[in-house]
């Protein structure tokens, strides 16, 4: 079994920085696929960066060029590390892992970026 947990989200002034972190239990986390989806209120949820086992990394254009993805194998962490947030950035944070044997959600942490 997968357990994810999330840290590091606030309420943060419009340019400014956060970075969340996601602890991972259970096996084969270095063979998964990372990520982080998002969903704002009365949005449906979007996936805003992953990383697969092989490195390759994907972000959501609206993120493009100011969320760094990033794991750690060896203490299974993910990491997201999201710059010049904008209040269009405010959202729930999830914390994703798919391995060969399904999908996994962190519960959330709450990212609020004020005008």
């Amino acid at each position: 079994q997968v357990q994810l947990v999330e840290s590091g989200g606030g309420l943060v002034q419009a340019g400014g920085s956060l970075r969340l972190s996601c602890a991972a239990s259970g096996d084969m986390f270095g063979n998964s696929t990372v990520g982080w989806y998002r969903q704002a209120p009365g949005k449906q949820r979007e996936l805003a960066a992953y990383e697969t086992s092989g490195s390759t990394i994907h972000y959501l254009n609206a993120v493009q060029g100011r969320f760094t993805i990033s794991r750690d194998n060896v203490k299974k962490m993910v990491f997201l590390e999201m710059n010049s947030l904008n209040p269009e950035d405010t959202a729930v944070y999830f914390c994703y892992l798919r391995r060969v044997d399904g999908e996994y959600w962190g519960q959330g942490t709450q990212v609020t970026v004020s005008s």
